[in-house]
């Protein structure tokens, strides 16, 4: 997919400092962010999370449907992938190259993407040309072409993508994961899709994608930038409000991480081994999410601070990187990780950090890093919040888990919250006994 123009460097590394606290960090900031969060209903009912700033010229605007890859229908999967490849390649009475040649006149940047869970996009203008950015995305969305061509060459890069990844450790680890974990689930599909599912997509499979998906009734936004309320509301409606009100996607079943205690070994003649391993988790409103994400900052999710770091890399020089993270999807919680190393210590990394979820379930974190996992988890919060786009995506991901702009005051406050007892116990639910998803791509000796 070709991108527009960006627009000027200097306006995006300013800081700012609509929701940014300058104070140190503190279980709760002194003063609202919520209330700087305006909740704007258009006319016709579309509603978006405003944050309004005036220092800077420009509107970022961030976008997100219910209903991504987990909808493609099987046989086709990668629809949702070439959709979103596709919305900018010409729209209306405009071909893929008057499109972006109306983008690029104008600085304007538009960009789509899909996940398992969601098709997300997003828009960044000048102020002064919202309302033909504001035309150029009402058209991407409600009028796409999905010409002939452009789908032909979107086709073969997305082709040949596929070609490049059946080669690459990383790839190969992610998609027999994925696929092992959810044995004939959606989330065990190949998001991008396979050589043979791409080939077979349609022009009539984009059509009917895009009607099931793109509608009103799943759809969250969020909006930075120097427009008021009053103005904002009707280029809602501008943008989504064409779009039918309710969509037709199909109920993704709820489902548990399969094979675990399970290894898969993906012979490639290559120097590393790749490692991905993965258990159970959390979902986003489980209760326990909070402690889990604190809990998980302590294991690998914390950088150079993290147990499964200090082990595998300071100690014992096995790998670069390792890292662990917490995958909370709409209908699966998981705790994943990985670690790439050489094919004669494969063996003994997955040894090292099978002990380390052994001992993090057995005793738990320390006081003192727990301490020090809270600090920074409260004092890196601001950083989210640097840039417009920053701040609109990450409205944007607090109105898909489902809570109130009062999260912005509160989510200090719970990670402050979180003690010793608390993890220890999360720890037992989640590593007391760790029976572990891996999947090794490479040439591992002992594995």
């Amino acid at each position: 997919m070709r991108r527009a123009l960006a627009l000027a460097a200097a306006g995006f590394l300013t800081m700012v400092h609509a929701l940014t606290p300058t104070a140190p960090a503190k279980a709760q900031a002194p003063a609202s962010q919520a209330g700087r969060v305006q909740r704007v209903v258009s006319p016709g009912g579309v509603e978006a999370w405003l944050v309004r700033q005036t220092h800077l010229p420009v509107l970022a605007l961030s976008f997100a449907f219910r209903g991504g890859t987990s909808q493609d229908a099987a046989g086709r999967e990668g629809t949702g992938n070439l959709m979103a490849a596709m919305l900018d390649e010409g729209a209306g009475d405009l071909d893929s190259d008057a499109f972006h040649g109306r983008l690029q006149d104008r600085a304007i940047e538009v960009s789509f993407a899909a996940s398992r869970d969601l098709f997300s996009g997003s828009l960044r203008t000048l102020s002064e040309h919202r309302g033909e950015a504001a035309e150029l995305l009402r058209l991407a969305l409600t009028r796409p072409r999905f010409d002939a061509a452009p789908l032909e060459r979107m086709r073969q890069s997305i082709l040949a993508s596929i070609r490049r990844a059946s080669t690459n450790p990383g790839s190969i680890a992610s998609d027999t994961f994925w696929s092992a974990a959810f044995p004939g689930h959606p989330y065990g599909r190949r998001g991008a899709g396979t050589l043979d599912s791409v080939a077979a997509i349609t022009r009539d499979d984009l059509i009917a994608l895009h009607g099931r998906i793109l509608a009103r009734n799943n759809l969250k936004v969020a909006v930075v930038g120097d427009i008021t309320a009053e103005e904002l509301g009707p280029l809602l409606d501008a943008v989504f409000g064409e779009l039918p009100a309710k969509g037709g996607l199909v109920a993704v079943p709820d489902a548990v991480i399969a094979a675990t205690g399970e290894r898969r070994v993906v012979p490639l003649d290559v120097p590393q081994a790749t490692i991905s391993f993965g258990m159970p988790g959390l979902k986003r409103e489980d209760p326990d999410f909070i402690p889990a994400f604190v809990l998980n900052h302590i294991l690998g999710g914390g950088g150079f601070s993290s147990r499964l770091y200090q082990e595998v890399r300071e100690k014992r020089g096995l790998a670069y990187s390792v890292s662990s993270g917490l995958a909370a999807l709409d209908s699966a919680g998981l705790v994943t990780g990985g670690t790439s190393t050489r094919n004669d210590r494969a063996a003994e990394s997955l040894a090292v950090i099978t002990a380390e979820l052994q001992r993090i379930g057995t005793e738990g974190p320390t006081s003192l890093e727990l301490e020090q996992a809270k600090r920074y988890l409260i004092g890196s919060w601001a950083l989210r919040f640097e840039t417009s786009t920053q701040i609109a995506s990450n409205l944007l991901r607090i109105q898909l888990d489902g809570l109130e702009p009062d999260y912005l005051d509160r989510r200090n406050g719970l990670i402050d919250a979180v003690t010793l007892d608390d993890a220890r116990r999360v720890a037992r639910r989640l590593f007391g006994a760790p029976r572990m998803l891996v999947v090794v791509v490479g040439k591992p000796e002992g594995l």
